[in-house]
């Protein structure tokens, strides 16, 4: 057991300069999806001069890179994510996005620099630790299923337990935060095609109208999340993309919306899936439209092993402080590709706090996925300290 929190939180600031100036650059050329060369070229760049096996990935840009204690023990895998988002920054930071239109507004250039920080720290600590450490780098979480395709090239071959860090400017600077079972939620994505009989708007009684149906869909979507799913195991419908008709005297035959579905529980998921069918197909036939009902599944529930996140907490008191760790109440409606991982090995993923100096109230602070979104760079240390913390405690 690690003793002392000074220690771990000196020996991240030891490279904090360098991580800070690795993440900058990475937030200034953001990539998107699986394919991040420029990214995985900067990460392999960072690792040429340590003690590491590297692999590099072949369906995608990820890097693996392993670091050997000096006795047999288990392996730990910590994951840092590396792709951005498609949308443009607003955040006003001197070394913002040069790539209009992408984004790292999800703080995984943080995830990807904090790692690179206790990879460092690790390899100079290898007769501290028995076993393996692997370093995790992968591309395409935001929603390219980046996790399950390095699973199938075999990330996951001999790990005993894994962790990831997940940073959000909600949280206080100096704090994180988790919680044991569900964690995020699923991330299904449903797409309803209405189809009617389009004609002039002036003599509807001549046509089918499928907006007046669609409306009713939308509707009745969030009556069925709340009155047929259990309180205490939520669910979340939201419509975020409504398309229908061209001109103002003109009937459409067909619109459309989408939208995300999220739930934090299995059972609630198949629930939610069987009443977005029902609802829609029956709405339509009252309409006299039809509909066609898509339902894309998406990442699965992410949850914490019990006894990891327990772990996670005591190592997170021994390294930031007492009164530094929080148990969330319930889970948070975002979602995470780590859920793969934690269906095949114990672990656990914990949110870093990250609330910008200048913001007093975490909870007014720019969220993850904002265009003004920001973070404290200083307490990366902390990310960095908790990584070297989960494998020097074991």
């Amino acid at each position: 057991m690690m003793d002392g929190m000074n220690e771990l939180l000196d020996a991240a600031n030891s490279v904090f300069d360098d991580v800070v100036a690795f993440r900058r650059d990475l937030h200034q050329h953001p990539e998107l999806g699986l394919d991040n060369p420029r990214t995985q070229e900067k990460i392999l760049d960072a690792l040429e001069d340590l003690p590491l096996e590297i692999h590099t990935g072949e369906g995608l840009t990820s890097v693996v890179a392993d670091l050997d204690g000096t006795e047999d023990g288990p392996t730990v895998l910590l994951r840092a994510d590396t792709d951005a988002l498609p949308m443009t920054e607003n955040s006003d930071e001197p070394f913002c996005s040069l790539d209009s239109g992408k984004a790292h507004a999800c703080g995984h250039d943080a995830h990807t620099a904090m790692l690179i920080g206790a990879a460092r720290l690790l390899s100079a600590r290898r007769d501290d630790f028995s076993g393996r450490v692997r370093f995790m780098f992968q591309p395409g979480e935001e929603g390219a299923f980046g996790a399950p395709m390095m699973i199938k090239e075999g990330v996951l071959d001999e790990v005993d337990r894994a962790f990831a860090i997940h940073i959000t400017p909600n949280i206080p600077n100096g704090y994180a935060a988790c919680r044991p079972g569900p964690f995020m939620a699923s991330t299904d994505t449903l797409k309803v095609t209405v189809t009617g009989k389009g004609g002039h708007a002036s003599t509807p009684y001549l046509c089918t109208d499928p907006i007046p149906a669609m409306a009713a869909m939308i509707t009745a979507l969030q009556t069925a999340v709340t009155r047929e799913i259990n309180t205490f195991d939520p669910a979340l419908i939201s419509v975020t993309h409504v398309e229908g008709g061209t001109t103002t005297n003109v009937i459409p035959e067909t619109v459309f919306f989408e939208g995300t579905i999220r739930c934090v529980s299995e059972k609630t998921r198949d629930k939610v899936r069987d009443s977005i069918r029902r609802v829609c197909t029956q709405i339509a036939l009252a309409h006299d439209c039809e509909a066609s009902v898509t339902l894309d599944e998406g990442y699965p529930v992410t949850v914490n092993h019990a006894d990891q996140s327990d772990f996670f907490g005591m190592v997170c008191e021994q390294t930031l402080g007492e009164g530094k760790f929080l148990t969330m109440p319930a889970p948070v409606m975002g979602g995470e590709d780590f859920s793969y991982i934690l269906q095949q090995v114990p672990g656990v993923m914990a949110f870093l706090g990250v609330c910008p100096e200048d913001i007093k109230d975490s909870l007014q602070a720019a969220p993850c996925h904002s265009n003004r979104m920001r973070l404290n760079e200083d307490a990366m240390v902390n990310g960095i300290a908790l990584h070297v913390g989960m494998v020097l405690n074991d």
